[in-house]
């Protein structure tokens, strides 16, 4: 069995400014983990701030999907930039976008290059960093007899959500486990029930 990693993202919204022989940089990152939200968040930003001269991003989610934009600027000078940042911090389920009024100065490529991933970094420094851990769901069947030593093994591998249901000779148990320590849990409750406690893993991966 592959090991699923924990996550590591940030805690809600941050804004950061820096300026640039005149050019003024707003970096802001905010949670997000879907690309509908942020395309949404997107057009928001560019409506709030429609008198700046650039709105470059890039969003990185954990299922994968990511896009940068330079939004106007030279290629290869803001959004890979920002995209940068993200990953110098090993990043993902964020948007970070940064807005630029230009000054009346250019910047040429490179400054202009190293004042976006510092605007992003800069951003992301003042983040809140957290890691979020994979869960899975995990249903238990037992009868009330050996319902409480599923409770105290649930308890030693701190399971969340913890849900009983109860039937006329049995009750269904639902916890959250962290998904790379299901199989040692599986292999004491088996120990313990002789086979007799069903046990359903669901596929889906919930990260808290």
């Amino acid at each position: 069995m592959s090991i699923i990693k924990p996550i590591r993202s940030i805690e809600g919204f941050t804004e950061a400014g820096i300026k640039e022989k005149g050019s003024a940089f707003t970096g802001q990152a905010y949670f997000m983990s879907d690309s509908d939200e942020c395309v949404k968040k997107l057009n928001e930003i560019k409506k709030e701030f429609y008198d700046a001269t650039h709105h470059c991003y890039c969003y990185k989610l954990n299922s994968g999907e990511m896009k940068y934009s330079d939004n106007g600027e030279p290629s290869g000078t803001a959004g890979i930039r920002i995209l940068n940042a993200i990953e110098h911090f090993d990043l993902t389920d964020l948007l970070v976008v940064v807005i630029r009024y230009f000054g009346g100065t250019k910047l040429g490529v490179g400054p202009l290059g190293k004042a976006y991933y510092e605007s992003a970094l800069n951003v992301l420094k003042c983040s809140q960093i957290i890691v979020k851990n994979p869960y899975q769901k995990v249903s238990i069947t037992t009868n009330f007899d050996k319902m409480g030593h599923v409770f105290r093994l649930l308890s030693t591998f701190n399971g969340k959500k913890i849900v009983s249901a109860y039937q006329e000779n049995t009750v269904e148990i639902t916890s959250l486990l962290i998904a790379n320590e299901i199989s040692a849990f599986q292999d004491q409750i088996q120990e313990y029930s002789q086979g007799d406690i069903e046990i359903k893993i669901s596929d889906k991966i919930i990260y808290l």
